[in-house]
């Protein structure tokens, strides 16, 4: 049938001059003919078997639609054309090979002398011009994708990258993407798209040899399959890792090398090698991620300069207002309060008269990192302008505050500074500040630690002024407390405990109070935290133990009963001391061996310990107790469920009671969820055989809820206020 292609052929290529005039000159084509009811191949010459690069046999007498690269419907690539009877296509066609191409086609229908028709056609391979088509499609499509977001307003610099690196990756058809940071000899992700799970933040890149070739050799390096390649070592990594093809080309930023921008894919690359469309964007990739890094270096740093204060280093007042600004926000989504805490230099202004404003650097200098040194962790510190300093206190109400600055304060004048000019000795003064959790802004506690400065400065410096609940001002400096230790000023006060089963008094608690010298009587969270503070909390404890432990020998001696039992709070630093302890035992001994009191197992003293309190050193802690344990007292745990670890508390220590935490108490009847877990708490307990004791109980109706749940003690309110 070939003979009868001769006329369609001259036909077509005069009918499609239109579209393929100018390709007919250059371009090889070949006809054929496809029998229109089954689209069989009836006929095909020598030069469309040769675009095909198949044999007659695999054509001819074979459907038409096995020919073409996407069966059925044409492709969505498919472009139609008809000009007048004559339909004008391009299709993508695959040989048995594999191989795709590209065929402009011209075709029209004509019956044969058996009435047959036939589908006459004319075919030129525009392959290559489709691919390039196809090329600058994608390439514009991807440009326009990295446009969109690399000018993204909404999005963070690292959500760009991200976003990038998830466009690269999609784009390659790779199956991981990072953007590593050479830190030291090692190559650490500073950003990564991992669908392999071979990488891990914070951890070093496990392909360090491959990023640093790519250094080396300054250089892409774009690799189809490791393991063929010329470089036998890199298929150590397909066989550790089963990567093949990888893809790194090395990052600079202000001729200082980076890291290396990687693209990595489990298989080898069907095509045996990366496009150079798909290496050029990769290197656009790399290049703008370079300058996305030098702009954030260069912004980091306009904003260091902007936010820093020069001369010392810390955080100036605009970068203070900045996180006062982000600590008000948290403190309204966690419902934490904070305080703040105002500091002046005293007689500074002297220094710099006498000494020069040189000296007066080297003060303000020195005063700054000894300040740093002693703040707790979590707080900060920044210059608030001249010889003035901020201090943000995070978490902390008034006593907690006074306490923290009281340390600092005592570091300040514990370290006399060394100048040009010799040895300097300085104080400072505090004023304190408290934002609570639903404050707007910061200003009514700066109002409020600058009054206090003020009147801190009035007394005489060298002290931490904060106001009570009444808006007075209460001066707190080590010396006060001092003096009312020195003058047996602290006192006990105690407050009973129910049996909740018998209603009868079972034992009475020794809380801390201050008597001050206008004849008033402080309560201990007055001072206890501030005694933390400034080291004189085993002072403290020494008070209240005597006093307590002399009342106990008393009550025995008057004939009380032997089985109540006196709770006398000991802090880690009273039990660290051992000769406050040998002092506690001593006495103890002493009136027991005068005494002629049968006592039941243990003796009448039980000694608390706040889970409040974080220890760790279990060893060290079971050692100081050791003593006193083995004399015949008891340890309690107190505010069990508010602190740190309170089930190794249990683990560690050889408790005989335990308190419930108030607040847990007070909330159970409105929470179910703390309901339940003071349910767990004395279950718990049981089995341990463990007597528990309620705190805060301030109702008959929490008495009942208690008592029905199984709680052996109660102590609040409601049985009786603390008496001195």
């Amino acid at each position: 049938m070939r003979s009868n292609l001769s006329d369609p052929q001259q036909r077509l290529e005069d009918l499609a001059q239109n579209r393929e005039k100018l390709l007919l000159t250059a371009a090889h084509a070949g006809t054929y003919a496809v029998r229109a009811r089954d689209h069989v191949v009836v006929a095909a010459d020598r030069s469309f078997l040769e675009i095909l690069g198949m044999e007659e046999g695999e054509v001819v007498g074979r459907s038409w639609n096995n020919l073409l690269a996407e069966h059925g419907t044409p492709p969505g690539g498919v472009r139609e054309l008809k000009v007048s009877e004559v339909v004008q296509l391009v299709q993508k066609f695959v040989n048995h090979k594999g191989r795709t191409l590209w065929l402009s086609l011209a075709e029209f229908e004509q019956a044969d002398d058996t009435g047959e028709v036939i589908r006459h056609g004319l075919a030129i391979d525009v392959s290559d011009r489709e691919r390039l088509l196809m090329t600058v499609k994608d390439q514009s499509t991807r440009l326009q994708v990295l446009w969109q977001i690399a000018t993204s307003r909404t999005r963070s610099e690292g959500e760009k990258v991200r976003l990038m690196l998830r466009l690269g990756m999609d784009t390659l058809d790779m199956d991981a993407a990072l953007l590593s940071e050479k830190v030291g000899d090692h190559f650490m992700p500073a950003y990564l798209v991992d669908t392999l799970g071979l990488f891990k933040a914070e951890e070093v890149c496990p392909l360090d040899m491959l990023c640093q070739r790519a250094a080396d050799e300054n250089r892409g390096l774009f690799i189809a399959d490791l393991n063929t390649s010329e470089r036998p070592e890199l298929a150590k990594v397909v066989v550790s890792f089963g990567i093949h093809a990888y893809a790194g080309i090395p990052l600079w930023v202000e001729e200082q090398f980076y890291g290396t921008l990687v693209f990595l894919r489990k298989k080898p690359l069907a095509e045996g090698k990366f496009t150079q469309g798909d290496e050029a964007f990769m290197e656009l990739l790399a290049a703008w991620f370079s300058q996305m890094l030098l702009q954030l270096k260069q912004r980091q740093k306009l904003e260091t300069q902007a936010l820093t204060d020069e001369l010392t280093g810390l955080p100036n007042r605009r970068a203070a207002e900045l996180r006062f600004d982000e600590e008000i926000a948290r403190a309204k989504r966690d419902g934490i309060g904070f305080s703040v805490a105002t500091g002046d230099l005293d007689r500074f202004k002297l220094i710099n008269d006498h000494y020069g404003h040189g000296v007066g650097d080297e003060v303000l200098q020195q005063v700054s990192l000894i300040m740093r040194q002693a703040l707790r962790e979590g707080d900060w510190l920044a210059r608030w302008g001249g010889e003035e300093f901020i201090l943000f206190l995070h978490d902390s109400d008034r006593a907690d505050a006074i306490a923290a600055a009281e340390r600092v304060r005592l570091a300040i004048k514990a370290h006399p500074l060394k100048t040009g000019h010799g040895s300097l000795e300085i104080t400072a003064s505090f004023g304190i500040g408290v934002c609570q959790a639903g404050d707007e802004d910061i200003s009514q506690a700066l109002s409020e630690s600058d009054s206090c400065l003020y009147e801190a400065k009035r007394k005489g410096r060298d002290c931490v002024v904060a106001r009570d609940s009444a808006g007075s001002g209460t001066l707190w400096r080590a010396g006060m407390l001092q003096r009312a230790l020195k003058e047996e000023r602290i006192v006990a006060a105690y407050q009973v405990m129910v049996d909740l089963n018998t209603r009868k008094p079972v034992a009475d608690e020794a809380l801390a109070r201050m008597h001050m010298p206008d004849g008033s009587v402080i309560g201990a969270g007055e001072f206890i935290e501030a005694a933390e503070g400034i080291n004189l909390i085993h002072e403290v404890d020494r008070s209240i133990t005597r006093h307590a432990m002399n009342r106990c020998a008393v009550n025995l001696t008057d004939g009380h009963d032997p089985g109540f039992a006196h709770f006398i709070n000991l802090s880690p630093q009273f039990l660290a001391r051992k000769d406050y302890v040998d002092e506690l035992l001593g006495g103890a001994m002493q009136f027991c061996s005068t005494c002629d009191i049968d006592f039941p197992k243990y003796k009448p003293v039980v000694f608390e310990i706040t889970e409040r309190q974080l220890l760790t050193d279990f060893e060290r802690i079971r050692f100081d107790l050791q003593p006193l344990l083995d004399f015949g007292f008891r340890l309690a745990l107190d505010d069990f469920g508010s602190g740190y670890s309170s089930f190794l508390y249990l683990a560690e220590l050889p408790v005989s009671f335990l308190k419930i935490e108030g607040w847990m108490v007070r909330n159970m009847a409105s929470n179910e969820r703390v309901r339940a877990m003071v349910e767990s708490i004395i279950v718990l307990s049981k089995k341990l055989n463990i007597t528990t004791i309620a705190e805060c109980i301030e109702d008959r109706e929490t008495v009942d809820m208690l008592r029905e749940m199984g709680v052996d003690w109660g102590q609040g309110y409601y049985f009786g206020r603390p008496e001195i």
